[in-house]
């Protein structure tokens, strides 16, 4: 059983990564609309990641016999000056989602609820990666400012990228 408190605060996460998911895919086309097709491709990936994030959680609480309450969805931003701009705030963002993240594996350590504890380790690593992929975005948008066919090659790189399931996930699905 989840307590109270934990269980408010997983309920809160959820709302945080569907929204994380509805900005991301806001991103995704604003660059779209600006012909930068590899850019939107990069955030679309991040949009359905952050779903993988909701529904992590939400298996989770159903797995401990609670109810999952979806909350409305606050209105996210729909425009950037350029891709720079989009990963400067996604790193911010990204900062305070492992800030959301600390606070639920805090609040399961004074539970002393170790299954809870366990399941947040990935998220906890998870954030660490999603952090370091927007300040390695910022370092390359930051080499190729002003230069258009720079622009051009990193947007082409990026349109390579594809989704891949979250792990809790897919061996959810085996």
């Amino acid at each position: 059983m989840l307590s109270k408190q934990l269980h408010e605060a997983l309920n809160a996460q959820i709302n945080a990564e569907l929204w994380s998911a509805y900005l991301y895919l806001s991103m995704s086309m604003d660059a779209e609309a600006k012909g930068l097709k590899g850019v939107a491709n990069w955030f679309y990936v991040q949009f359905q990641e952050e779903q993988d994030h909701a529904r992590i959680l939400m298996n989770y609480i159903l797995s401990r016999d609670e109810k999952v309450t979806l909350l409305p969805i606050e209105e996210v931003r729909t425009e950037w000056a350029s891709p720079l701009e989009m990963f400067q705030d996604t790193l911010t963002h990204e900062k305070k989602v492992t800030a959301m993240i600390n606070n639920l594996a805090a609040i399961a350590a004074e539970d002393k609820d170790f299954a809870s504890s366990n399941m947040l380790v990935w998220f906890v690593d998870e954030q660490v990666e999603e952090e370091e992929s927007a300040r390695g975005m910022i370092t390359a948008c930051e080499a190729v400012e002003g230069n258009k066919f720079g622009l051009y090659m990193l947007d082409k790189e990026l349109a390579a990228r594809v989704y891949t399931q979250a792990a809790p996930l897919a061996s959810a699905n085996d």
